[in-house]
């Protein structure tokens, strides 16, 4: 008997066999890689490029580098950000502790200004938002983790605060009225922004700027465009990266092909260029 035959190996379009149910598979099958069209060498080729990025990588350089279409970049680098998400936000990991700073920034959904400055709208206002551009609202741990949250406005991100951010952990937020609530769960050390970067009770949001100034540079001079529609998956990505910063370009690659591997198939990429609805 040949080593195929035992082993349950096909030599030629590299499947496997169950004995007991008859099924076919591969070694993506039921991964975010499932129905995979080019050979397994494009993918890890893709992540570690995909990992190479300090402030992401565009679809159209990443279609090149791999010599295919936009589209079929496209879709795998937001698989990428999709198993990456799943990492940051694991319901099994523990809640945020000890200090912990939170901050809101408006992104994606960018709107043209006018040419003079008398026609120029204030797009803070509601009545001038359009429903592209969100507010991301982050908390990020003192040498933890970051976790990133897209809402309408910064008060509807109290509630997340409250169910991923443990009891008597100090909170750090600047002066918007939105963390007012916050006072009543956590100890709060708050920061006039207006008047300086740090306050006397070293209340600082510096570690959430930093990890908007990633997620900007990203949006501007990145993919120079974010739809608010995928806003999240970007945001996501850059909490992965900034956590990860230090860690070696080789040890990257290994967690992201991990997290794509562990992740079960997708449902909103897979088959998206083929839906009416993508």
């Amino acid at each position: 008997m040949s080593e195929e035959a035992r082993t349950g190996a096909f030599a030629t379009r590299k499947l496997w066999k169950c004995a007991g149910c008859r099924y076919q598979f591969s070694v993506t099958a039921r991964t975010i890689f499932a129905d995979r069209k080019r050979p397994i060498r494009d993918y890890l080729f893709a992540i570690a490029i995909f990992a190479n990025g300090a402030k992401g990588h565009p679809a159209l350089q990443l279609s090149r580098d791999l010599d295919c279409q936009y589209k079929t970049a496209y879709v795998l680098a937001h698989k990428l950000r999709e198993a990456l998400g799943a990492e940051i936000h694991n319901p099994d990991k523990p809640e945020l502790a000890g200090t912990v700073e939170i901050d809101g920034a408006y992104f994606g959904g960018h709107v043209k200004p006018a040419n003079r400055k008398a026609d120029r709208t204030d797009r803070r206002q509601a009545e001038e938002q359009i429903g592209k551009r969100q507010v991301v609202v982050v908390v990020r741990e003192l040498l933890g983790r970051t976790l990133p949250f897209i809402v309408p406005r910064e008060s509807a991100a109290v509630p997340l605060v409250r169910q991923h951010v443990a009891s008597g952990t100090t909170v750090h937020g600047d002066e918007s009225g939105a963390w007012d609530a916050l006072h009543a769960s956590y100890p709060m050390l708050r920061v006039n922004h207006s008047r300086e970067f740090k306050g006397d009770d070293d209340a600082c949001t510096n570690q959430a700027e930093s990890w908007f100034s990633r997620l900007r540079r990203a949006e501007m001079g990145v993919h120079h465009r974010i739809s608010g529609k995928y806003l999240y998956q970007y945001a996501n990505e850059m909490a992965w990266r900034e956590d990860n910063r230090r860690i070696p370009n080789g040890m990257q690659w290994r967690w992201i092909a991990g997290a794509a591997l562990r992740h079960p198939m997708s449902e909103k990429w897979r088959g998206y260029w083929n839906r009416s609805a993508a």
